[in-house]
């Protein structure tokens, strides 16, 4: 997925450089998008990482583990677990990803080719940067670990502790609602409008059930990542509207005076 990120990120800004901003509802600039995507991708780094290094249950957690400790809007999920709605999550999920073809079929939006690309890679770098740094340094056990017919070896792996929050639900979201806002931004008198919004909601809402079903998070987990995919696919493409120049938001790393690392979301608004 880092791979993904960072050849879009070049094929973005290589188009940038050949488009014209002029008949589009966004701007972009090289001093606040090259640091915005390149301090997505770097938290998207150190989350992953985070990841790879989580802890793995002990027997004594394992054994000490009961669905009766289990938030009450989730017990029901607790247990759950289903391989083939695992695998068909996926379809959905890697969809979602080829969301920006569609602006290909309208030419102003075609025009204008590599600033959205920009603007999704931002999006989506963005969504990755808090998914990861929550599921490294969350630990709560997916619904499955619950099931005491599967496996003590993979109830009890890393894998199995990130439960919090849907990363696949959550980057879905992202994608999905960062084209419904395009597409509204760039064709505000479409009538197609409400049924591309319709799809946005309906095409995650189908990866959180999955998600679900297959054991790999709660209800919860789903809801959370749902709204903040949502939340990033949105506002990343409002912040970028002409006439938002003051307001910029966008993941950053680094050390504070006492040389201690941190990593973060910047916020800021110039009066």
């Amino acid at each position: 997925m880092m791979r993904i990120f960072f050849l879009l990120f070049f094929f973005s800004f290589t188009c940038v450089a050949q488009t014209t901003q002029n008949d589009s509802p966004y701007e972009i600039s090289w001093a606040v998008d090259g640091p915005w995507v390149g301090g997505g991708l770097g938290l998207n780094a150190l989350g992953l990482y985070l990841i790879q290094n989580k802890d793995a249950l002990t027997d004594a957690e394992l054994a000490n583990l009961s669905k009766d400790d289990v938030f009450f809007l989730d017990k029901w999920a607790a247990g759950n677990y289903s391989n083939s709605h695992n695998e068909l999550s996926y379809f959905p999920f890697y969809a979602s990803f080829a969301t920006p073809v569609i602006f290909l079929l309208n030419k102003n939006e075609r025009n204008h080719a590599g600033q959205i690309m920009v603007l999704f890679v931002e999006t989506m770098a963005t969504t990755g940067a808090i998914y990861t740094l929550t599921a490294g340094t969350v630990q709560r056990s997916r619904p499955f670990v619950y099931n005491e017919s599967l496996s003590d070896t993979k109830r009890k792996s890393n894998n199995s502790q990130r439960s919090f929050f849907a990363g696949h639900t959550a980057a879905t979201a992202s994608a999905t609602f960062f084209a419904a806002k395009v597409y509204q931004d760039f064709n505000p008198d479409s009538p197609y409008i409400p049924y591309v919004w319709a799809g946005a909601a309906i095409i995650p809402a189908s990866v959180a059930y999955l998600r679900t079903t297959s054991g790999n998070h709660f209800l919860t987990d789903n809801i959370i990542g749902y709204a903040i995919g949502a939340g990033v696919g949105i506002l990343v493409p409002q912040l970028h509207k002409k006439g938002n120049e003051n307001f910029s938001f966008f993941p950053t790393m680094g050390q504070d005076l006492m040389g201690r690392n941190y990593n973060a979301i910047h916020l800021s608004y110039r009066f």
